[in-house]
């Protein structure tokens, strides 16, 4: 549902917003992808995450949401990769997006109820997912649902950019270009260390 389709350039400026969240001890799932540079690899983790912000009503709905938008199949997904954790810390420090958060969960519980007279955790995952399509495609969108659709594609970007700078979601980029090294790489040519070898190949 995400479209998870992502460009390099997109990939390092969403890496530079993770990297200070990276040292927050109280992600219990949760882990930068360069993580393992330093001494962050060393740290242990809670067993249990205490959210920051989201209240205990909302938290298990900003995880539900995380993980329709990125679904554990094949691979691990949000789930797997802690991004309710990364969201949850993000918002506690991003006041500007306090209100549209809360305010949107409200809304989706609120269209939830007026659909099937449930709340939103309540539905069964069909109509979860009928409800999400509505707002992840503005061309399904239903006349009324413009603000949970503001809210919708809010929460999509957060789920993305927490999930791709895990350490789950980066693997799955698989692109050597994006690699991160805590040291340069040794040269496999040992025995030939000017290279000589190369220029006898292309001559």
């Amino acid at each position: 549902m995400a479209g998870q389709g992502i460009q390099r350039r997109e990939v390092l400026r969403i890496m530079g917003t993770a990297a200070a969240v990276a040292h927050f001890p109280g992600f219990s799932k949760w882990g930068f992808a360069c993580g393992h540079i330093g001494k962050a690899a060393l740290q242990i983790k809670p067993a249990q995450y205490k959210p920051q912000f989201f209240s205990s009503t909302e938290y298990p709905v900003v995880e539900r949401l995380a993980e329709v938008i990125i679904p554990g199949d094949s691979t691990p997904g949000a789930k797997e990769a802690g991004v309710a954790e990364f969201i949850d810390f993000m918002i506690a420090n991003t006041p500007n997006d306090q209100y549209p958060f809360r305010m949107g969960l409200a809304w989706l519980n609120a269209r939830a109820e007026q659909m099937s007279g449930k709340p939103f955790l309540e539905l069964t995952a069909d109509q979860q997912n009928s409800l999400l399509t509505r707002l992840a495609f503005k061309d399904k969108m239903r006349p009324g649902e413009e603000d949970g659709r503001k809210f919708f594609v809010l929460m999509r970007n957060y789920t993305v950019t927490g999930f791709y700078t895990s350490e789950i979601g980066y693997k799955e980029l698989d692109n050597p270009a994006l690699k991160f090294y805590s040291q340069s790489p040794e040269c496999p040519h040992k025995d030939d260390p000017e290279h000589k070898h190369l220029s006898k190949t292309h001559s």
